[in-house]
């Protein structure tokens, strides 16, 4: 007879857990809630219980800490930081979920869980009951025994843990669970700030183990010992006692199990709907009936039916089909983890017809194709899906003779006006099919783009958003094809079957968020800013990336080596300086020179390691003080533009073009701004000479074009004399005045004409400053004034701009109030911390709130006016190419018979790009190469 299963579940080790897997891309709400934790805790109690069906089941809490432990040992635990506040906002929302689905709560006063689970499970075992504690927390394994195991939920990709004696013992290297105790006691744990015996660590204590077997016994034979481990130990055996007993895990709590109190009971869908309503957890509350569906008052209640295969209905255009349900051609359902699921594989040219057939008769289709690299001009085609009914979809692998027929079989598929594409990565797909002359045409829905306007600061990727979305987690391709390494598998090589499943399955997940995603962004009324601006600039990127630009590599060699002359000079310098030569790339030795040899500072910072820090802050703040410090800046700028640009450019020439082409990306930067990769031409310095030389590189096609740079002059500011309505900065910009010069004689109080180079340079400093919400701290030490100057300077400014700082005031109590700020077209930045008690992070989120909507803002103008522009040139059939997008420049490739004409247009095209209450300005430039441009 099988025993009965009891499921005891660790809540804060679940909730921390699934805090900090997410902590660098949060799930925020529309509300700017930060629910990460709350979705991580609820996703691992779920998937137990639709993975192992228990009958018991329980969830413990820490309440008060361990009396116990704390009288023992004062500081336990006493170094643990402050709890994060979204998981102080998450546990009363994971309380109404249990009490929702009825899941029994264990808490006592002053025990922790730990303790709370272990009683339980010595109890439930006398009961006849396997018990699995439910944790990560490896603590747990000294209570292993025939009939209690430990369970780590999946993580990362990887499966399900279950540790028996036999995991334990081979994890540990011990011969018995109870043993656990003992290794951590000798090691300590600096999470609970539990000591240990000083110098032990993993492979000691493993070590002592294997001869001792205990705590007490190593204690009683520490005359074995040599040198400092045996001064060590002899000298704390109190604290190695002490450590045991703070490690060991009570069994004696005053809990008691009863079976029919753990019994795992249906949940009041109703009640726990609401709170998934509230939280926005749509999928989750939709698989609430699937999971429990072996409650029979479930099952009755809510008319839970098993997904049946599919068939072929000739009727009904949206049903997915089976291509040969009465034929013997070559082709295979795969059913995947979840039930219901069926993918296809189409390999006969009889099956891709008639699969096209059915696609040319769909609303929507998502599609993916899968490739071996990501040169689009070069990669290896290795399969396409499609799906239009959800879980089901038709796999069609690439054999090299047949992928070009297959393609131009498809294209009329791909360039059907009517049909709505969907996918996760259209742009990438688009560049694809163009190398076949096939053009991607009626409406598109990209996943990734849409999740990045409802949640700017979350990962896009498709991993992310099923189990976020969908509840679901997608097979991965290293469970496929292996890890990497040499018995990694070709793609190619595994079985039909599989490939089918993991291509099918990418396509499939696209469609069933695209509704979930349409709905949440006509909720947010982010559906026009996605539809009109986000989508057609998807294809303008996508044409841009295409035509790439031309590098004069012969010319970057040559500033190579230039660059190498005066890096060498600058070393033969600096260590003249130092009176001693060293390695100017080595943090430690560097540190060793400026702070003990040449004693720069009396008492220089330290890193966390004990080395003196010489990070680029640190020296800024030097290098007006001291010639070696300015030298050692220099040289690191040079190096660094050598190794980055100079010398990595020509290694970026496509092979098949002979051009470079960066890609572009519409989800990176949280502001709504583009990012640039590979190589990315954003960040090449322009403040120094070298830098601005490196832009000469970059040239036009051949001797009939030119480069032509297009830059909006001070949008930033523009827009915040707009947003703000301050009538003084709006008047400055429509008399067309120097709006730095302007400002400087309103704050001093000085004629216009009379204001100097320095107070020009001031007001400029202001100005930029305060759109990134910069104070006082900051601004001395850019102007390099005193604290109180600068202050005094931002003081007057504000006094001279009182609707500014009224704006900026409103802005932040907004983001207070509402957990985000808008751009002009509404895209959204959510401030998940600008309620926060902590000063730091609070500011931070502050200084967003001011900043978000302008240089979002300014990113939307330039979107709109590369849309207008890429429509301008192709209704007009001109030979020019518009080729970069870098901040507010936008840079062609102009046909010389085409200037006179195009020159004007475009920057009439640009200025009426968005209304203001401001003028638009647009400077245009022309040359041999990008830097005469600009």
């Amino acid at each position: 007879m099988q025993k009965k299963r009891l499921f005891l579940l660790d809540a804060f080790a679940l909730i921390f857990r699934g805090y900090y897997a997410l902590i660098k891309n949060p799930r925020i709400n529309s509300k700017g809630m930060d629910t990460s934790a709350i979705l991580g805790f609820t996703n691992s109690l779920l998937d137990v219980i639709k993975r192992e069906n228990p009958d018991h089941l329980a969830v413990a809490f820490d309440k008060g800490g361990s009396h116990s432990r704390t009288e023992a040992f004062s500081d336990y635990k006493a170094n643990r930081l402050e709890t994060p506040e979204a998981i102080k906002i998450a546990i009363p929302y994971i309380y109404k979920i249990l009490k929702a689905m009825h899941i029994p709560i264990i808490e006592k006063e002053g025990f922790e869980a730990d303790d709370l689970i272990g009683t339980l499970s010595k109890q439930a075992e006398k009961e006849g009951f396997e018990t699995f504690m439910v944790t990560p927390d490896k603590d747990f394994a000294q209570l292993v025994s025939e009939n209690i195991f430990m369970y780590r939920p999946s993580r990362m990709g990887n499966g399900i843990e279950i540790w028996g004696i036999p995991e334990v013992k081979a994890k540990f290297e011990i011969e018995r669970p109870e043993q656990v105790i003992d290794y951590l006691g000798m090691m300590g744990d600096a999470v609970d700030n539990i000591p240990g015996l000083p110098g032990v660590g993993d492979k000691t204590a493993k070590k002592f183990l294997k001869q001792y077997g205990s705590m007490e016994n190593l204690l009683a034979n520490t005359h074995e010992l040599k040198g400092k481990m045996k001064e060590k130990i002899e000298a704390n055996k109190d604290l190695g006692i002490l450590s045991k007993k703070l490690a060991t895990i009570m069994i004696d709590c005053p809990v008691t199990f009863n079976e029919k109190d753990f019994e795992l009971n249906h949940p009041d869908l109703n009640k726990a709907n609401e709170i998934f309503k509230e939280l926005e957890f749509r999928r989750i509350a939709e698989s609430l009936p699937k999971i429990f569906k072996n409650h029979p008052e479930i099952t009755a209640k809510n008319n839970v039916k098993e997904t049946e295969a599919p068939i072929l209905d000739s009727n009904n255009t949206n049903t997915q089909f089976n291509l040969f349900s009465n034929s013997t051609e070559n082709t295979s359902s795969q059913n995947t983890k979840n039930s219901g699921k069926v993918y296809q594989h189409v390999t006969s040219s009889l099956a891709r017809k008639l699969l096209l057939s059915k696609l040319n008769q769909q609303k929507k289709v998502s599609f993916h194709i899968e490739t071996l690299g990501t040169d689009f001009f070069n990669c290896d085609w290795l399969g396409m899906a499609f799906s239009y009914s959800e879980n089901s979809g038709y796999y069609i692998p690439f054999i090299k003779d047949e992928t070009q027929t297959i393609l131009k079989d498809f294209k009329p598929f791909f360039e059907n006006d009517e049909i709505e594409k969907i996918g996760q990565h259209l742009k990438f797909y688009s560049k694809l099919l163009s190398t076949h002359h096939i053009k991607l045409k009626g409406k598109l829905f990209d996943t990734r783009l849409a999740h990045y306007l409802l949640q700017p600061d979350m990962r896009h990727n498709l991993n992310v958003l099923s189990e976020t979305y969908l509840n679901f987690t997608p097979e991965s391709l290293e469970s496929i094809i292996g890890k990497k390494g040499k018995n990694q598998l070709n793609f190619k090589e595994i079985e039909l079957k599989k490939q089918a499943s993991y291509v099918c399955e990418q396509a499939d997940i696209a469609l069933q968020l695209n509704p979930i995603f349409e709905n949440k962004l006509e909720k947010l009324n982010l559906t026009s800013l996605y539809n009109s601006i986000e989508i057609p600039l998807l294809s303008v990127l996508a044409s841009m990336e295409i035509e790439g630009i031309k590098m004069d590599s012969v010319y970057l060699n040559s500033l190579s080596k230039k660059l190498s002359e005066d890096i060498l000079k600058l070393e033969t310098k600096i260590y003249k300086e130092a009176e001693v030569e060293f390695n100017l790339a080595s943090p430690k030795q560097l540190g060793d020179v400026l702070f003990e040899h040449l004693k720069l500072v009396e008492k220089p910072k330290k890193t966390k390691t004990g080395q003196y820090a010489t990070g680029e802050e640190i020296l800024s703040k030097l290098a007006s003080k001291h010639e070696i410090v300015q030298n050692i800046l220099d040289w690191r700028g040079l190096v660094k533009l050598k190794n980055t640009y100079v010398d990595a450019l020509p290694n970026e020439v496509n092979s098949t073009t002979k051009r470079i082409h960066t890609t572009y990306s519409q989800t990176v930067a949280a502001t709504g701004r583009l990012s640039s990769n590979n190589p990315n031409l954003q960040n090449i310095p322009i403040r120094t000479e070298r830098g601005r030389q490196v832009r000469k590189a970059f040239v036009p096609r051949d001797e009939n074009y030119t480069l032509v740079a297009a830059d909006y002059s001070q949008i930033e500011l523009r827009i915040i004399a707009a947003l703000s309505e301050d009538k003084s900065m709006i008047a400055s910009f429509q008399r067309g005045e120097d709006i730095h010069k302007a400002t400087a004689a309103k704050v001093f109080n000085t004629p216009l004409e009379e204001v100097t180079r320095s107070q020009r340079s001031d007001a400029k400093a202001v100005n930029f400053g305060i759109i990134y919400g910069q104070g006082a701290f900051t601004l001395a030490e850019q102007l390099n004034k005193s604290r109180a100057e600068a202050k005094k300077l931002i003081d007057n400014y504000y006094a001279k701009f009182p609707t500014l700082k009224n704006y900026i005031a409103n802005q932040v109590e907004f983001a207070k109030k509402n957990g985000y700020v808008e751009t002009i077209l509404g895209r959204r930045r959510y401030l998940k911390n600008i309620n926060s008690q902590n000063a730091i992070v609070r500011k931070a989120d502050e200084r967003n709130a001011i900043n978000a909507p302008i240089q979002g803002s300014a990113a939307d103008i330039i979107k709109i006016a590369m849309i207008k522009i890429d429509e301008l040139l192709k209704e007009g059939n001109y030979k020019t190419k518009m080729l970069l997008q870098v901040h507010d420049e936008l840079v062609f490739d102009m046909h010389i018979t085409e200037k006179d004409t195009l020159k004007p247009l475009l920057k009439k095209t640009m200025e009426s790009a968005f209304k203001l209450s401001v003028p638009l300005i647009v400077d245009i430039g022309e040359g041999n190469n990008w830097l005469e441009a600009h």
